[in-house]
């Protein structure tokens, strides 16, 4: 995410407002601006694992 210029918050925008599609097993993908966040939801919380440009 540093190495890329992605901000955390920038990060945070793209969970809360970017298109969402599912990855197997049970990872989502959500693509915003330039880059896509893959995370992984479990209850309330986010665990971010990866953020790529498109």
């Amino acid at each position: 995410m540093i190495e890329r210029g992605i901000s955390e918050k920038e990060v945070e925008e793209a969970i809360q407002r970017g298109s969402k599609s599912l990855q197997y097993p049970n990872k989502i993908l959500a693509a915003y601006r330039y880059f896509i966040v893959v995370y992984k939801k479990i209850g309330n919380d986010e665990y971010i694992i990866t953020v790529k440009p498109r």
